[in-house]
């Protein structure tokens, strides 16, 4: 996984209205979100956001409605222009573009992956899917037969002569993801993808976009407001509230140290077992365990499958380890304790184990 840097953000800022400018020092000098509407009759939709998205991650930017996901995934290819800050691809400041940059941008270095699918009615399946390289000139049938590929790799092969209208919403999502894979694109924007599909073909989306994701190692910038969502899909989680940013890390990371309230009462119904890995609770450690071992399990599996395997056992310890080594000791009590939500722990029940 790379620690190179695709995507920076840096002190974005979007107010949308007749004089944003003006506005823009009301809210540098502390105005929030709703008393600039109230007295200036201007809508924050974005307060110097920072976020590094990194090359061949899955960055997901979540909220709820008007916390400015959607505004701020417009701002990477520019369909929105900021009213202040900057968006770094691969070094260049894209605010700085000028049309011709842009549209090689739109067409070349980006790929949208639509809520709503955008496919066009009248085209076959196999024609939505080519269109990114038609538009960008590339022969028809060349453009075609990439198309066909990639609609076989989403499991849609024997469907390129059918029309949108004859598929599933599902089927539609994934000529949806065929056409931003058929464009070669590098950096993938998914803005609620999965969002308007039923909850077991919006699971098998999220599934196959992983699936996908192992092999292609794409930039991928995922909008979501479903918290489960995220964290499956997250290797850096960035959660918005009235456009600004409340917390962005490791998913994990923020599951076990929320910084805010809001953050809290976000997680809380969360089922922690089945999200938190062994590596985010255990004991890093190569020594050699002092007493009995139940077994060896690997870093990333989750708290649940451990459970399941102890039986309910308390008391017993187990190796953690990645490619065969161990890097670390998880014993089922540190487990337990780690379940325990933090608004909880605050309360002191943390401290009853």
């Amino acid at each position: 996984m790379s620690d190179q840097i695709k995507i920076s953000i840096q002190h974005l800022y979007k107010i949308f209205g007749d004089d944003p400018e003006t506005a823009l020092e009301h809210v540098k000098a502390g105005v929030n979100k709703t008393d600039l509407l109230e007295q200036y009759g201007h809508v924050l939709g974005l307060q110097d956001i920072n976020v590094d998205i990194a090359d061949g991650q899955i960055t997901v930017i979540m909220g709820l409605s008007g916390s400015g996901k959607s505004t701020l995934i417009r701002h990477l290819n520019r369909l929105i222009e900021p009213t202040a800050g900057d968006v770094l691809v691969d070094g260049n400041n894209v605010i700085g573009y000028d049309e011709d940059a842009l549209r090689r941008l739109r067409r070349e270095n980006m790929s949208m992956v639509f809520q709503k699918f955008a496919l066009l009615p009248h085209r076959t399946i196999a024609e939505n899917a080519a269109m990114p390289l038609v538009v960008r000139g590339e022969d028809k049938s060349t453009a075609l037969t990439e198309a066909s590929k990639w609609l076989a790799r989403v499991g849609l092969q024997g469907n390129d002569n059918q029309h949108p209208h004859q598929l599933s919403g599902g089927m539609q999502q994934r000529v949806g993801i065929a056409r931003a894979l058929t464009s070669n694109s590098d950096i993938m924007l998914m803005d609620e993808a999965f969002s308007a599909l039923d909850p077991l073909i919006r699971t098998d989306m999220q599934d196959l976009l992983l699936e996908l994701q192992q092999e292609l190692h794409k930039t991928i910038v995922f909008i979501t407001h479903d918290l489960d969502e995220a964290l499956k899909l997250a290797d850096h989680l960035v959660i918005l509230k009235d456009g600004y940013t409340v917390q962005q890390g490791e998913p994990q990371e923020i599951l076990l140290r929320p910084n805010d309230p809001y953050i809290i009462d976000f997680i809380s119904d969360i089922n922690r077992a089945r999200v938190l890995r062994v590596r985010s609770v255990m004991k890093h450690t190569r020594e050699a365990i002092d007493g009995p071992v139940a077994g060896d399990v690997d870093e990333d599996t989750n708290l649940e499958s451990v459970i399941a395997a102890s039986d309910g056992d308390t008391d017993l310890v187990y190796r953690v380890v990645r490619d065969g080594e161990q890097i670390g000791v998880i014993s089922m009590r540190t487990l337990v304790k780690a379940l325990v939500p933090t608004s909880a722990a605050e309360g002191g029940v943390r401290g009853n184990y």
